[in-house]
């Protein structure tokens, strides 16, 4: 068993895109409940309408990547209006079940034949036969991603990220997306917007009380982090195909993991933890299965390697009860934990 080079292909993903675009879906989340205060659990749903949003403005309105990564955070922001004007009153458990059932009213009609031709349905958005033609992928021709890196085709970088020129210009693209994003929450979370939102996380009723309209620091809060996690979306659709099976209920529960992780309260916990459970996925779904090929566990290799999802449930339960503010948290923070 190279264990070596199974710990080397697990740190690859400290700087990988995929890596990049859920650190900024648990921003988000960290936005909507760490800060805000919103159980929402529907956080795939917005990361499916930034993905689809993009591939749609370039598939069908011919429009440059850069304009139509425009169009999935205009999705996301009348998603974010559709959901909470009718829901944002609701608390706690509540508003928890409309999210999640939001979110998968979504992802079911991107995957529903009705709309086959708009969405690709089970097939999603690459090799899709538009009113254009048909489209290898939504990354080429005029106007796509690929098209705008500036770096020279080459391998560059070190052992364990040695990639070629587009892996790079992925993560130099993410990286700058990413940097953006934790100053704009830093910001916000701490000025007098900040501190109203963390007011009506603690105690809505007494911020009323107070005069301000809790009511529309909600949908601010659910807007703006409903926008982050699009841009997580658009770093996925960046990265790899755009299809509907992604944004699965288990992509939220996911982020949930990395939000708790690294801390729901806080700025950079969401990008440590999502670094951590991503790079201790990669490597336990690669160690596991090379000791059931080495006969040192009684699972074939495809039983072994769920036996990560096992693992990290167990250490989030442990987690949870013996340090609920996460790694980098404070737990005068965490409501949940009075």
């Amino acid at each position: 068993m190279d264990f070596v080079g199974i710990l080397l292909s697990s740190l690859s993903f400290l700087l990988d895109p995929t890596t990049i675009a859920y650190a900024l879906a648990t921003l988000g989340l960290a936005l909507h409940f760490g800060f805000g205060g919103l159980l929402n659990m529907g956080m795939a749903g917005f990361m499916a309408l930034g993905a689809y949003g993009y591939a749609i403005g370039i598939l069908y309105f011919g429009l440059p990547w850069y304009l139509a990564a425009f169009v999935g955070i205009g999705a996301a922001i009348v998603f974010a209006l559709i959901l909470g004007i009718p829901t944002l009153r609701l608390r706690g458990d509540y508003l928890a079940i409309v999210t999640i059932a939001a979110a998968e009213i979504v992802r079911l009609l991107l995957l529903s034949s009705a709309f086959g031709w708009f969405t690709g349905s089970a097939d999603g958005l690459s090799g899709f036969n538009g009113p254009g033609g048909t489209v290898t992928n939504p990354h080429e021709g005029a106007g796509g991603f690929d098209q705008s890196n500036p770096i020279p085709d080459g391998t560059y970088g070190f052992v364990p990220f040695l990639d070629n020129e587009r892996t790079w210009y992925l993560r130099i693209v993410g990286l700058s997306i990413l940097a953006i994003a934790i100053f704009v929450v830093w910001r916000l979370v701490n000025s007098p917007w900040g501190r109203v939102i963390k007011g009506i996380r603690e105690d809505e009723d007494a911020v009323r009380s107070l005069g301000k309209n809790v009511f529309a620091y909600k949908m601010q809060v659910l807007v703006i982090g409903g926008v982050i996690g699009a841009l997580g979306g658009l770093m996925l659709a960046f990265s790899t195909n755009v299809n509907s099976s992604v944004y699965v209920t288990s992509l939220t529960f996911f982020l949930w993991t990395a939000l708790l992780l690294g801390g729901a309260a806080t700025v950079f916990g969401p990008l440590a933890g999502s670094i951590i459970f991503w790079v201790l996925q990669a490597f336990l779904g690669l160690l596991f299965p090379a000791l059931a090929k080495a006969g040192l566990m009684p699972f074939t290799t495809i039983q072994a390697s769920q036996v990560k999802f096992v693992i990290v449930g167990f250490a989030l339960v442990l987690l949870v009860v013996f340090r609920p503010q996460g790694l980098f948290g404070s737990k005068k923070e965490l409501t949940f934990v009075k």
